[in-house]
């Protein structure tokens, strides 16, 4: 096995994917954006979950926004609900592991907020299930997704942007995953007036 070659594909495959989706993903994660932008001047929230992988990209996510991203501002309202062990593990124990994040949009989330929902299959239970109740309560949702969308593509309605990178390879669509994320916290401190070159 040449280890580096296959190194060497790895980066590849990944600017394909990237270059070859750039187009088609970049009005959705404008929208996006605006929308998270509109949320905050509002007074709302941006709630963000997901699993493993995407546990770990909403909490990326939510320290950007909630620190800083790039430039020097205040910090905007951001929560991962992926981080306190004691609320995911009385819920997964009292009720079920679907309903972890479900039962935190419904105690934190308000109708002026936004909900990130990150899933590379689209199929994530506790992540639909968080959706749902955002629906109910209100909210949009930004879902974020791979391979086709899964059951979220389905569930996003006209009020909710849906961003769904086109590939199989679970490592390739966290990595345009991870690239979004930095987009959206650009556009929205753009969007904000945080950055002047737009």
């Amino acid at each position: 096995m040449d280890l580096e070659n296959r190194i060497s594909q790895h980066f590849s495959e990944s600017a394909h994917i990237k270059l070859q989706t750039m187009d088609s993903l970049a009005p959705p994660i404008a929208l996006a954006a605006e929308r998270m932008a509109q949320c905050l001047m509002n007074d709302g929230k941006i709630l963000a979950c997901g699993n493993g992988g995407s546990a770990a990209d909403a909490q990326h996510f939510a320290a950007e926004l909630l620190n800083r991203f790039e430039v020097e501002r205040p910090p905007l309202a951001a929560i991962a609900l992926t981080t306190d062990t004691s609320t995911l593990t009385s819920i997964a124990n009292d009720y079920d592991f679907s309903q972890v994040f479900a039962k935190q949009v419904r105690g934190l989330g308000q109708a002026r907020d936004v909900l990130l929902a990150i899933s590379t299959s689209g199929n994530s239970a506790n992540v639909i299930a968080a959706i749902n109740v955002a629906h109910e309560i209100g909210m949009s949702v930004v879902g974020l997704t791979g391979r086709s969308g899964g059951k979220i593509a389905e569930l996003l309605s006209g009020g909710d942007v849906h961003i769904c990178v086109p590939a199989d390879s679970t490592a390739r669509i966290q990595e345009v995953h991870l690239l979004t994320l930095h987009c959206l916290c650009d556009g929205i401190d753009c969007l904000l007036g945080f950055v002047n070159d737009m």
